[in-house]
């Protein structure tokens, strides 16, 4: 492994842990500030796999752990982690398990969302580690979906959880 992936766990590909832990710029085109920008520059890859899935042991699925400390930037007025910054990061860091498992398949898109469904389960402060599980569920031609838990390491409970499930745009049409 290169040192640019040696301290990231799994058995993904460096090109596929390389790609994943610049998670900032595949979801703000490398902009400088865009919508968080500055939770996304946080999270830090610590394991990108491809498993066999536990029901159906001939497929695979990636899975993907991101963590992040809880910030001033991340919370609500009640000085825990806003839902919307819950959302953001169920929704980029699923979509970081439907990019890997496209890139250990050779084949590379960029999804636009369909549906999130997401369940708060516990608040998370600032000062807090989170880390953030990551499976794909289904990959079709058109629709993928990933399911998030984001677990608190600091008190050992599940915050929240989600379902994701994102699909290929259509190519747009020209209309004279």
């Amino acid at each position: 492994m290169s040192s640019a992936t040696n301290d990231i766990a799994g058995n993904a590909s460096e090109e596929v842990k390389d790609f994943l832990k610049h998670t900032v710029n595949i979801f703000t085109g490398q902009r400088q500030k865009t919508f968080a920008s500055s939770v996304l520059s946080r999270l830090i890859l610590t394991e990108a796999s491809l498993k066999n899935n536990a029901v159906e042991p001939q497929r695979k699925d990636s899975f993907i752990v991101y963590k992040i400390t809880v910030d001033e930037d991340m919370i609500n007025g009640g000085g825990n982690i806003h839902g919307g910054c819950s959302a953001l990061l169920i929704d980029c860091c699923s979509s970081a398990a439907i990019i890997a498992m496209k890139l250990a398949q050779g084949a590379m898109s960029m999804d636009v969302s369909q549906s999130m469904n997401i369940i708060y389960h516990a608040p998370a402060a600032i000062g807090e580690v989170l880390r953030i599980v990551n499976t794909t569920m289904t990959m079709g031609k058109r629709i993928t979906s990933a399911r998030t838990e984001i677990w608190s390491e600091t008190h050992h409970r599940l915050v929240a959880s989600g379902t994701h499930i994102k699909m290929e745009p259509s190519a747009p049409t020209t209309k004279l």
